[in-house]
């Protein structure tokens, strides 16, 4: 869902950093469709972090996750790098998405890039608005993605053998293009 998001967005960079980064496969998917850019991950959870360093030694990139709480990160990222949240933010409690999002938008005052993926959830976040909101107004995008036959016909088959029928992967973004890596 991941490297189908960044390929909808065109989007390249030159290091991904990957907030509340857990098992690490959503920031390996932007790294490796980046062309196997290095990779820094962040997350809270010891056993998150010990299965992303595990993600990425296993798919050869270099990089690694450290534990740390999203609450006291200082978010550094150079020009021509993406900043990715994916499934993070929505986790988060109320009084660290203010400050986290200030982050965010230093970030990308320096030339950074800003992907934030969420569930398209069924109740309201209300953050999510307030969140577009800076975004869009910054120059950003907003999308509701649809996408139709992601899995590979083994996760198709497990999916199907653990009583899932996965007709379609939905999700949500907030996308800020920084500038490009060069």
């Amino acid at each position: 869902l991941t490297r189908a998001i960044l390929g909808s967005l065109g989007i390249a960079a030159r290091r991904v950093v990957d907030l509340g980064c857990g098992t690490g496969s959503a920031g390996a998917a932007a790294a490796i469709a980046c062309g196997d850019v290095p990779i820094d991950g962040y997350d809270l959870s010891p056993w998150a972090v010990a299965e992303a360093n595990w993600t990425y030694r296993t798919l050869g990139l270099r990089g690694r996750a450290t534990q740390v709480n999203l609450k006291q990160l200082k978010i550094r990222v150079e020009s021509g790098g993406l900043v990715l949240a994916s499934y993070a933010v929505n986790e988060l409690p109320d009084e660290a998405r203010a400050p986290l999002l200030a982050q965010l938008m230093q970030a990308h005052a320096g030339g950074a890039s800003i992907l934030i993926i969420e569930p398209i959830a069924r109740r309201v976040n209300l953050w999510w608005n307030d969140w577009s909101e800076t975004v869009l107004a910054a120059g950003g995008r907003g999308d509701d993605w649809r996408f139709r036959d992601l899995l590979p016909p083994r996760q198709r088959t497990l999916a199907k053998g653990a009583g899932l029928d996965v007709q379609e992967m939905t999700a949500r973004s907030l996308y800020l293009p920084g500038r490009p890596p060069g």
